[in-house]
């Protein structure tokens, strides 16, 4: 039982992290953070949380854990507003996206207090936003990577990790840097597509014609670009380094395939195909299948980079 938590951003993750942790009795008291306050109010209608912070000390004095979950870049500034009124039993994490500078900024911000921040992300979301767009059973079934650092205890740890098991979730472990590796490649470069193809559509003479005949498929590929353009240009830019690579390695795959389609190389354009569509059917069964064995093993501080 956690008897006081303060979140910094009470949308669709920290909102979603709030009523979870009601929904499973495992908070007494939700005070909230947020640059708009029309948001907070909301938030707090419709029970998400139960106070509205008048200052940052205010919200964050004896919390048990505090949750970032604020775009990213806001990052360092909020952990410079707390560093000061930080006690020492209070843990703070993160939800963001991107793990290599939110730990640099934590290590700017914070100094000496840095075992006191765990990072972590949620996978899980919608292309939805704000204190409405929150679910309770948003995390149900998710994965959310703690990538640990090694001043963190494993005390503290585990009091991030049961929060989000709460929710629902299963742990997992990863370095900062390969979090940023792995998500920059099966996240963030996905999002820059749907965003690329739909304003590549919206620009073109013909996008009126276009989008009236835009089906199923077109959808399915594209929802993801109705997510937060200040969320994923701050994402985008923060793990700028292994974004680039991603997609250096998909341009290339789509100077391959442009070559296959100018001289009629139907065998190649079919191996491509089916070679992705069998990658894909493998992911889904093991999604389908599950492995929540995972779930039950308390997420110690073991190696970086390791699983738990």
């Amino acid at each position: 039982m956690l008897d006081k938590i303060a979140i910094f951003g009470v949308g669709l993750i920290g909102g979603s992290f709030a009523l979870a942790l009601r929904q499973a009795g495992a908070v007494r008291h939700v005070v909230g953070v947020g640059r708009r306050r029309a948001s907070l109010e909301r938030a707090l209608v419709l029970g998400i949380i139960d106070e509205i912070a008048s200052s940052v000390a205010d919200a964050v004095a004896g919390a048990d854990l505090v949750l970032l979950a604020a775009p990213v870049a806001q990052t360092e500034n909020i952990l410079r507003e707390i560093a000061p009124v930080l006690g020492a039993s209070t843990v703070v994490t993160d939800a963001g996206s991107t793990k290599s500078d939110v730990v640099a900024a934590a290590r700017r911000a914070l100094g000496s207090k840095i075992a006191q921040f765990i990072p972590g992300h949620p996978i899980a979301g919608r292309e939805m936003n704000g204190p409405d767009a929150a679910l309770a059973q948003l995390y149900a079934g998710k994965k959310v990577v703690i990538a640990a650092l090694l001043e963190n205890t494993d005390e503290h740890i585990e009091r991030v990790a049961a929060a989000w098991r709460c929710c629902g979730a299963t742990i997992y472990r990863l370095s900062p840097e390969r979090h940023d590796q792995v998500f920059a490649a099966v996240s963030h470069l996905p999002h820059l597509l749907a965003y690329a193809l739909v304003d590549d559509i919206a620009r073109k003479p013909n996008a009126d014609l276009l989008f009236q005949y835009a089906a199923s498929g077109f959808r399915d590929f594209t929802r993801i670009a109705g997510s937060s353009p200040e969320m994923w240009r701050d994402i985008t830019l923060a793990n700028r380094d292994a974004m680039l690579v991603e997609l250096d390695a998909y341009i290339a795959q789509l100077q391959r395939m442009r070559a296959m389609i100018a001289t009629d190389d139907g065998a190649a354009l079919e191996a491509v195909y089916a070679n992705a569509r069998h990658a894909r059917e493998n992911w889904i069964s093991a999604i389908e299948s599950g492995d929540k064995a995972q779930a039950a093993a308390p997420a110690t501080n073991t190696p970086q980079g390791a699983q738990q």
